[in-house]
């Protein structure tokens, strides 16, 4: 399995709508969403592909993007929401690299291919003169627990001392070191009739609701026609 930029490898770039989609249909409505399609347009050469080199099938994908930063906690922005707004809306000259996803096609998980996009985003990094990768993680297993507070969640351990979530636990493995939470990484606003279509359920009142696939709980505001989900996802990183 080899790993290559857009820019490297365009023809497999041009086949990403082959990987099946992994998140829930309310995903694909979040904010940052009006600056995605400038990621494949400007920063060719650090998106990355994952591919079969002697079938050339593609197996999975990784984005990422360099973002100005003074190496301090306090100037991390918060997840994924602020570092493209920063890119996007405030520019400045690069210094880290940010990870945005890394998805594995359904039919390939469980082969631990994962770590091979995150170890070509650590290599990006470290090509790019960029002093670290950091990334600001979606626990795979928190949409499970919606109502536990991530901070709490983020202390869970298994018995061999290892972290509870398993994708927080490959970062781990690959030598990641925890930051901290993003609390605003990725925001999805919405009428009523909206996040009813995107969930197929329905929101008789105001209130909190557990939504299949959202890692916290969706506030429905009926008086006002509007659903807000705001994910907190967790600062992590790697040294390259």
């Amino acid at each position: 399995m080899l790993v290559a930029t857009y820019a490297e490898r365009p023809d497999l770039a041009s086949r990403l709508g082959e990987l099946e989609d992994v998140w829930p249909e309310f995903i694909h409505h979040a904010s940052l969403n009006r600056h995605w399609p400038r990621l494949r347009e400007e920063f060719p050469d650090f998106q990355l592909v994952l591919y079969d080199d002697e079938t050339d099938t593609l197996m999975g994908r990784g984005q990422t993007v360099p973002f100005r930063r003074d190496g301090t906690w306090a100037d991390l922005p918060d997840g994924v929401e602020g570092v493209m707004q920063r890119v996007f809306e405030e520019g400045g000259e690069p210094t880290t690299l940010s990870a945005l996803v890394a998805v594995v096609g359904p039919q390939f998980q469980g082969r631990g291919l994962s770590r091979l996009v995150i170890e070509g985003m650590r290599e990006l990094a470290a090509r790019q003169g960029l002093d670290a990768l950091v990334a600001p993680v979606r626990p795979t297993l928190k949409a499970r627990y919606p109502p536990t507070p991530i901070e709490r969640y983020l202390t869970w351990r298994r018995a061999d001392g290892e972290l509870f979530d398993p994708w927080l636990r490959v970062h781990e493995r690959l030598g990641a070191e925890i930051l901290g939470v993003c609390p605003g990484s990725l925001v999805v606003t919405g009428s009523v009739g909206e996040w009813e279509q995107w969930t197929r359920m329905a929101f008789p009142d105001s209130g909190a609701y557990v939504v299949e696939g959202a890692l916290v709980p969706v506030e429905i505001d009926r008086e006002h026609d509007r659903g807000r989900y705001v994910e907190p996802n967790v600062w992590m990183r790697h040294p390259v």
